[in-house]
């Protein structure tokens, strides 16, 4: 009897879990306005910065105040409610079944810690000599695999989900052990010092601390109301309030660095150069890539995505540890979200166009 209790029990939660993947795979198949033009939103939010720096300098002095130990505390929740989100991913579950699929998955894997990583230094070293903040802004950018935004691109392109969820959560975790060693060889090819413990606190601040908030409560709040509540109620309105904390993270960034933009508007012309080389270079790389391995459609344009983009926010984080709010490196990381954004939305379009022409496999 009690056998047959837990078979029903067991067969309403697949059941529960279906009816949560297809109501979320409806509901992303289309990114909202606000979303769609983020990338808008993110040059108002730099505008509505600059002038609050020049016309009202008060309040930048008030935010620059409230620091411990150099961290501004503005800066650390808006960053921690943008990062807390994307921790909502890891699943050990998930991670379990790397080994009935892996070629996708190491194919990314590759590429976010190999590829873009070198692609990305090297770039900044041709384009940005003599700039070592802006060299490292690229650095910290290129060594940054996402693991938020993706799940959004990749709903989108109607790609392999569970790929997806996969390898954020791989890259969720890979990020604590690699990101900062890698960013230590990097910086150490270029002959550029960086302060690592600065970089240790960020990563413990900005990603383990979301880390384990993010699967203590996932566990608590699933128990206490259920998947569906969770996945259809919980996370869609904290993935709102990420948005709005990006925002204001950019509005505090150059509401502090107004004065830094009006003297050195090149600079952040500069540093768009070899981020948009990059993005053109990986994303061929990645396209190719898929096709030589012969991945069909749904597989290949996840690894495209994800191992095309950036973790914008560990390295906005990580610049304003190193080199403080009002720094270049600082300003050159949030230009990585201004071009991230609509880079990937056109990922999506150049995705279902190959697919149309029969570029990979149709599943």
């Amino acid at each position: 009897m009690k056998k047959n209790e837990n078979k029903i029990k067991d067969d309403n939660n697949i059941s529960i879990k279906k009816e949560i993947l297809k109501n979320n795979y409806n509901k992303s198949k289309k990114l909202n306005k606000f979303e769609k033009y983020l990338f808008i939103w993110v040059a108002i939010c730099i505008a509505i910065g600059i002038i609050i720096s020049k016309t009202i300098p008060m309040i930048s002095e008030l935010i620059n105040s409230m620091q411990i130990r150099g961290i501004s505390i503005p800066i650390a929740i808006c960053l921690f409610i943008m990062m807390y989100p994307a921790m909502l991913n890891v699943s050990a579950k998930e991670l379990r079944k790397l080994g009935k699929h892996p070629h996708p998955i190491i194919l990314t894997l590759i590429s976010n810690w190999l590829i873009a990583p070198f692609v990305g230094m090297y770039l900044a070293s041709i384009f940005l000599q003599g700039s070592e903040q802006l060299i490292v802004a690229i650095i910290l950018l290129s060594a940054s695999p996402c693991t938020a935004m993706v799940l959004v691109w990749g709903y989108l392109a109607g790609g392999n989900q569970e790929q997806n969820i996969i390898t954020t959560s791989i890259n969720t975790i890979s990020i604590i052990i690699g990101y900062a060693p890698l960013v230590a060889i990097l910086t150490g090819i270029q002959n550029i010092a960086i302060d690592k413990i600065g970089l240790l606190i960020s990563l413990v601040v900005f990603i383990g601390g979301p880390l384990i908030t993010g699967i203590i409560s996932k566990k608590i709040l699933i128990n206490r109301k259920g998947h569906k509540w969770f996945e259809n109620t919980y996370r869609p309105i904290i993935s709102k309030i990420a948005i709005i904390a990006l925002l204001a993270t950019l509005i505090v960034i150059f509401s502090l660095n107004g004065n830094t933009i009006i003297l050195y508007p090149m600079e952040l012309i500069l540093v768009s150069i070899p981020l948009l080389i990059r993005f053109a270079i990986v994303v061929s790389y990645n396209i190719l890539i898929t096709k030589l391995f012969k991945l069909k459609y749904r597989e290949a344009i996840i690894t495209v995505i994800i191992g095309s983009s950036s973790h914008f926010e560990i390295a906005i984080a990580s610049a304003v540890s190193i080199y403080g709010i009002g720094s270049l490196a600082a300003l050159g990381t949030t230009m990585g979200l201004f071009w991230e954004v609509p880079i990937m939305l056109s990922l999506v379009y150049l995705g279902k166009f190959l697919k149309s022409k029969k570029f990979w496999k149709i599943d």
